[in-house]
């Protein structure tokens, strides 16, 4: 089975799993619990799989935030609420979001019930072996709900991609900074916008694209250059190359029935606008046309 399976698959389950940051279900179910700002509650719904670890750690599978953003939610938020009940509540918002945002009869449908069940066989194939937020949710129970066994399995993919990501960047001595403006460089996501949500200072964004100078990756004005467009390239080679042992599972047939499953979710997800145009995902234009 070709790598490249791996990045056409996250293109139809990344959307899926943004719901869970952008709708107002998830929104007053954080609420609910206590946990007030919009980054307390992404960083307690996100972690809560790992138990109730400090900001340190949550900062080092993360990756690109600063230890700051991290430290404003963690540890405070577990006084507020466990992780186990901040798992219970996302799931319960989950729920309600993906019914409301695609409808009853769609939730409750049986093709809806085939992606989640073949969905969930490819996340409990994937490898987790120095894959910590991979393996936190791979660990969590199945979920009874086909829509919200669906939602967790995506989740567990694409927190086992992102973490085959991270060990690709420290592979490649990019370090967390770095690889937002390579990002960036790239078109796939706005600089500024990641700058800022990431809660890094000008001087670090700086220097960060100082050092990608140096290596000849980016020119003066911060547009990539021929080295560096082929190292962007490589570097995501190397993740859909680590991403690619759950299609490998559940082999041909079941991939490609789940990739026609998840197509239409995916796209309803990216037609609504609800995921911004510059998100720190790079969901942009050219995953629209391919998940199509």
């Amino acid at each position: 089975m070709s790598e490249s399976v791996a990045r056409v698959m996250w293109e139809r389950f990344e959307p899926v799993h943004q719901l869970v940051y952008f709708t107002p279900e998830v929104r007053e179910a954080v609420e609910g619990l206590g946990l007030r700002g919009y980054w307390t509650g992404y960083f307690a719904l996100r972690a809560a799989p790992l138990g109730p670890v400090p900001a340190s750690v949550v900062t080092s599978c993360f990756y690109v935030f600063h230890p700051d953003r991290a430290a404003s939610a963690l540890p405070d938020a577990w006084a507020v609420a466990s992780p186990q009940q901040v798992i219970e509540a996302r799931e319960r918002a989950v729920a309600a979001a993906m019914t409301s945002f695609y409808g009853p009869d769609v939730v409750a449908s049986a093709e809806l019930a085939e992606a989640a069940d073949l969905a969930w066989e490819a996340a409990r194939a994937a490898d987790t072996a120095g894959r910590v937020l991979g393996v936190a949710n791979q660990a969590l129970p199945r979920p009874a709900q086909p829509h919200v066994r669906l939602w967790q399995a995506v989740t567990t993919l694409r927190e086992h991609r992102g973490d085959g990501h991270v060990a690709v960047l420290v592979g490649r001595r990019l370090g967390p900074v770095e690889a937002l403006v390579l990002k960036s460089a790239t078109g796939e996501t706005d600089a500024e916008f990641q700058r800022r949500i990431r809660q890094w200072s000008v001087e670090e964004w700086d220097a960060a694209q100082a050092k990608l100078r140096e290596r000849g990756w980016i020119d003066e004005d911060g547009r990539l250059t021929r080295a560096g467009a082929a190292a962007h390239e490589q570097i995501e080679a190397d993740t859909d190359a680590a991403a690619v042992t759950p299609w490998q599972t559940l082999g041909a047939d079941g991939t490609t029935r789940l990739a026609h499953l998840l197509a239409p979710l995916a796209r309803r997800v990216l037609d609504s606008g609800i995921v911004p145009i510059g998100n720190p995902v790079g969901l942009t234009e050219s995953t629209w046309v391919s998940t199509g």
